[in-house]
């Protein structure tokens, strides 16, 4: 898939005095209905996450707290984008090598999958991820 099917998703937010209110509806705000949630944090300065791509597996990768950055690839181009409101989650599609970096301290990383975790998902090296891509071709 190419990596303009990628892109930010601004969620519905409800101001209030009280607090701000986002919420994510699967098949409604994303292209997929959400089988697993799964967050990061207490990421060390420095550290980097992810550095693998799926198969089939959607995403949508939201900030919750702080910020980091987000190194997407598709094999011929690679885009990065910085997240650092609720309110906004990064819809990443198969096939789309993916790297978390720059996490700012505090920072947590939600993430909202189309499917359970399944370890024949994944691309771990990008050596075989690169030779998947031109297989498809």
């Amino acid at each position: 898939m190419p990596i303009a099917d990628c892109k930010i998703v601004e969620l519905p937010k409800i101001t209030d005095a009280r607090g701000n209110l986002t919420f994510i509806e699967g098949a409604n705000h994303i292209p997929f209905d959400i089988q697993r949630v799964y967050y990061l944090y207490d990421v060390p300065g420095g550290a980097e996450r992810g550095g693998h791509a799926h198969k089939g597996l959607s995403q949508l990768i939201v900030a919750m707290s702080g910020s980091f950055d987000v190194v997407l690839d598709d094999g011929s181009e690679k885009r990065r984008f910085h997240l650092n409101r609720s309110y906004y989650g990064l819809y990443v599609c198969p096939m789309i090598w993916r790297e978390l970096d720059n996490f700012s301290s505090g920072s947590v990383c939600m993430v909202l999958a189309s499917n359970r975790y399944d370890e024949d998902d994944y691309y771990r090296d990008y050596g075989d991820f690169k030779q998947a891509l031109n297989l498809r071709d």
